[in-house]
C-alpha cells in the first residue's frame, strides 16, 4: 500500500510517502496505525482520506494494492 501524505502529514513523518506495510483493514484502523508510529498526528482536529483519489470514511476498505492519499485540515484565506 503507498501512502501520500500532504501538508503537516508530510512534516510528521519527515517524508512524502511510506511504502510502509500496514495490517489495516479500513480507513478507521490505518488512522490508528498511523497514530501509534507517528503520535504527532493526534495533535490534528481532522484528517482526511483518500482511497484511490476518491474520499473515503472510516469504514471504506483498504488493501494493499490502493493508493492511500492522507490530507490533513487546511487553513486559510
Amino acid at each position: 500500500m503507498k501512502i501520500l501524505l500532504f501538508g503537516i502529514a508530510k512534516d510528521i513523518v519527515g517524508n512524502q510517502s511510506l511504502d510502509e506495510a500496514f495490517q489495516a483493514k479500513n480507513v478507521a484502523e490505518l488512522k490508528q496505525e498511523l497514530i501509534q508510529k507517528y503520535p504527532e498526528f493526534t495533535k490534528l482536529s481532522s484528517l482526511a482520506v483518500a482511497v484511490d483519489e476518491e474520499y473515503a470514511n472510516d469504514d471504506t476498505p483498504i488493501s494493499a494494492q490502493n493508493e492511500i492519499a492522507i490530507i490533513p485540515p487546511v487553513s486559510g484565506g
